[in-house]
């Protein structure tokens, strides 16, 4: 995949839903998500604006764990 797609904060948060991961705690518009196994992350939500794709990029790969044509297809 030579470009990043993007998408919204909001896009963003369902995409990482459908992986598994839920929702344990907000502050502010930050909120924090944890998978059964044990993986972890925070992302802030700023509705309908794009993921900055260096923001987007650290939290698939180092906190989700995945690489990005994994997530994007939805292999995850």
């Amino acid at each position: 995949m030579g470009q990043r797609p993007t998408i919204s904060f909001r896009e963003f948060l369902v995409r990482v839903q459908s992986l598994g991961f839920q929702p344990t705690r907000q502050r502010g518009s930050h909120i924090r998500f944890e998978h059964a196994d044990g993986r972890k992350t925070t992302i802030p939500d700023h509705g309908s604006k794009d993921v900055p794709v260096g923001l987007m990029g650290k939290i698939i790969r180092h906190d989700l764990k995945m690489d990005l044509e994994s997530f994007f297809d939805g292999t995850g």
